[in-house]
């Protein structure tokens, strides 16, 4: 079994800075796709905000590009989301992924509000 625990979120203003971390513990294997998704207030669907490969490479959603930055740290099973320049339009529950051998493991999410 796998759990994920999501951490660093919060309130900002806009233009403010956070930085999310995300721990995975349990039976883990290296070198797991991992990512960050987020589900916004308001019903919407929960979407792909960053992701890595287990080997460091990355991708963005175009909303987020030249922002945020992902990394990981294998050695400890834990991902990062650094997420400069907020907007408001950033407000959202932050959700961790982990996939493990076609399984996905989510965490139980992060609030980040970005208000003035």
């Amino acid at each position: 079994q796998v759990q994920l625990v999501e951490s660093g979120g919060g309130l900002v203003q806009p233009g403010g800075s956070l930085r999310l971390s995300c721990a995975a513990s349990g039976t883990i294997f290296n070198f797991n796709p991992m990512g960050w998704y987020r589900q916004a207030p308001g019903g919407k669907q929960r979407e792909l905000v960053a992701r890595i490969t287990g080997y460091g490479s990355t991708n963005y959603a175009d909303s987020v590009k030249g922002r945020f930055t992902i990394s990981r740290h294998n050695a400890n099973n834990t991902v990062y989301l650094q997420m400069n320049s907020l907007k408001p339009e950033d407000t959202a529950v932050y959700h961790c992924r982990l996939t493990q051998y076609g399984v996905d493991y989510w965490g139980q999410g992060t609030q980040v509000t970005v208000s003035s």
